[in-house]
């Protein structure tokens, strides 16, 4: 008879998912020593990539067994001319470490690191594993597209073997056999009590024994046909999809597009919300970004505009902080919303109006939101770094940090968006 069979694995044949993903978790911080040092050595553009990891080989190393000898032996050593008991050997000339290393050797023979590839996916997990938005709760249901969470819900009488619960299965057979069987054990040993007395009495008639013992054998006969087990007796674990809360959070980009931000100092914040932009579409689902771009004026652009158009003029910071408010009381009420923002600029803005930068975000911005992080892609500090400095000393939920190379942006943006109690 002909049978077709069909694979239905996910990961396919000739290969194993379980063990790969037992190897990750084994291996997991030096894996993610090896991603943050290959992050130094790539552009932004390219941080979603592949990378491929090189583990030492002492790190892979698995332990042998082998077995001794064993019993009493007798050997005969080769003799020895140079060293008796106590001597001490000089370590070899060359710096050599006197047998095989990791390098190679003088017949050519060694080990190398062991190397593999670690896929898109896994890159990105081990590259944002310790980050988070600070502050984010579970706001709000949402009834378009809830998530689900399965969990379990009792016992029932049908279901898959595989969920099959032993234990529970027994102790309803032994209840069931105990409730079945309990008036006739109960009949058996009233009348084995009295087959006894009728035998120690030997004016008992015979036939009164012969028909106590029928009826005996009858009982036990009657007891024996009870199962042991029965497919009413078997009890399954029930599990139940229930839905979850699922946190809804808003994130503002704002970004200085004036002429002072020259393209050196664009392409730093651009990188930095590129950053952010990954991490965020790689954690939160639930996440709307809103794009905000200004110089002396502020509009509220796409993700393509943001990144790529190029413009210039005078700066007015308020004026982005400004639409921010607005879009947050149009479309964004922090009762249903999580608010987040991130701002970056060089720092250089109108005197007078860094100071109402500081106002619209103690009065207006920071009650509505939950974390506010401020970038500044200039060294020097400038009239607005020193309004916003006033603000990061009495309100917690309010950041900033300095970034002055490409190389500064990934530490900033792990202090900025680190989890609380990670280092």
């Amino acid at each position: 008879m002909l049978q077709q069979v069909v694979d239905r694995r996910l990961s396919g044949k000739n290969k194993s998912i379980g063990n790969r993903e037992r190897f990750l978790r084994r291996y997991r911080e030096q894996i993610r020593d090896a991603v943050r040092k290959a992050v130094s050595g790539r552009g932004i553009q390219d941080i979603e990539n592949g990378e491929d990891i090189s583990l030492p080989r002492h790190d892979v190393s698995e332990p042998g067994f082998g077995h001794g000898a064993g019993g009493t032996r007798e050997t005969v050593h080769p003799g020895n001319r140079e060293y008796v008991r106590g001597d001490r050997i000089e370590r070899p000339q060359g710096g050599g470490s006197g047998g095989a290393g990791q390098g190679a050797s003088a017949d050519g023979s060694g080990e190398d690191d062991f190397v593999f590839r670690i896929t898109r996916e896994e890159f990105m997990q081990y590259f944002f594993d310790d980050l988070a938005l600070p502050h984010l709760v579970r706001t709000q249901l949402l009834p378009d597209a809830p998530e689900w969470k399965s969990q379990r819900a009792g016992f029932i009488s049908e279901g898959n073997p595989t969920s099959l619960h032993v234990v529970r299965s027994m102790r309803t057979a032994l209840g069931r056999r105990i409730a079945m069987g309990g008036e006739a054990r109960r009949e058996l040993r009233e009348l084995r009590q009295k087959l006894a007395l009728m035998l120690r009495n030997d004016e008992t008639p015979r036939g009164e024994i012969v028909a106590l013992q029928a009826r005996i054998e009858l009982l036990q006969k009657r007891l024996r046909q009870i199962p042991f087990l029965d497919p009413f007796d078997l009890r399954f674990r029930n599990r139940v999809r229930v839905p979850q809360p699922t946190a809804k959070a808003a994130m503002f980009c704002l970004m200085d597009v004036s002429g002072s931000m020259d393209e050196a100092r664009k392409d730093i914040a651009k990188r930095f919300f590129i950053l952010l932009y990954l991490f965020l579409q790689r954690h939160y689902e639930k996440t709307e970004v809103i794009f905000i771009r200004h110089h002396t004026q502020a509009a509220e652009v796409t993700e393509e505009e943001f990144f790529r158009a190029t413009e210039t003029g005078g700066t007015v910071v308020s004026s982005a902080l400004t639409l921010m408010q607005q879009v947050i009381e149009a479309r964004y009420p922090p009762s249903e919303w999580n608010i987040y923002g991130a701002q970056a600029s060089d720092g250089d803005n109108w005197h007078q109006d860094s100071t109402l930068c500081r106002e619209i975000l103690v009065n207006k911005l920071l009650p509505l939101s939950r974390y506010f992080a401020y970038v500044q892609v200039a060294d020097e500090d400038q009239n607005l770094w020193e309004e916003y400095a006033k603000v990061k000393e009495e309100h917690a939920n309010f950041a900033m940090q300095k970034i002055t190379g490409v190389a500064d942006i990934y530490p900033v943006f792990r202090e900025l968006f680190k989890k609380a109690g990670t280092s």
